[in-house]
């Protein structure tokens, strides 16, 4: 009786640690469905750093100093812009509907150029950067794939709150827009592209981006 009672107990028990260890991996499984996006924290706010921080290092390196440099420069932060952005996303969403109004052609034509002009823009503000401190204040989850980092450059007279949206592909964050004290680009461009087309063509929009990219090639 002693042995079966003894045994008893030890069953009771190991249903009893079964059971429990269940109900643990249940709960884990309901917290990891409630916070789907806490296995990417910090993943956004830190690639966006690290690629700004790059741009910063050729900012700040004495051998890229003067006019002589400039060209140079410019091509450096250009190839880190095309690491840091998602000029594919950038180009459906700056285009929102009419994406699908174009042709596969067209629309590998208008994201080259808007590629173009976008890296462009992006390099002349840049190198006009004097010492202003960024700080990189936290990132925020919009859905599954996509987060917003907080960052703020102080100047001497102001702060300008300046926001990286980034969308997460096969692994990777990249920047699909950027919001300059609450104004979004891919909003910004949206409202332009989406004036042109009401009253032109696809093939339109692209000359006038042809002439636009054209243009600043020619500085």
């Amino acid at each position: 009786m002693k042995v079966g009672r003894v045994f008893s107990h030890i069953l009771i028990n190991d249903i009893r640690e079964v059971v429990m260890k269940k109900r643990l991996a249940g709960l884990v499984l309901i917290l990891l469905l409630m916070f789907p996006f806490s296995v990417y924290s910090g993943a956004p706010l830190e690639t966006v750093k690290g690629q700004i921080n790059r741009v910063l290092d050729i900012l700040r390196d004495p051998a890229l100093k003067g006019e002589a440099q400039k060209k140079i420069k410019k091509e450096k932060i250009v190839a880190v812009a095309d690491e840091m952005f998602d000029f594919t996303e950038l180009s459906k969403r700056s285009l929102g509907q009419s994406w699908n109004k174009m042709t596969p052609e067209q629309q590998g034509e208008f994201m080259n150029l808007y590629k173009s002009l976008l890296k462009s823009v992006y390099a002349d503000k840049i190198t006009s950067y004097t010492e202003e401190k960024i700080i990189f204040k936290r990132e925020n989850t919009l859905s599954e794939k996509t987060a917003e980092v907080e960052t703020t450059i102080l100047t001497k007279t102001s702060e300008v709150p300046i926001n990286y949206r980034v969308i997460e592909k096969e692994g990777q964050w990249k920047v699909y827009d950027v919001v300059v004290e609450g104004v979004s680009l891919i909003s910004n461009y949206r409202s332009q592209f989406r004036e042109i087309l009401a009253k032109q063509t696809p093939e339109a929009l692209l000359e006038i981006l042809r002439k636009k990219v054209g243009k600043g090639q020619t500085h």
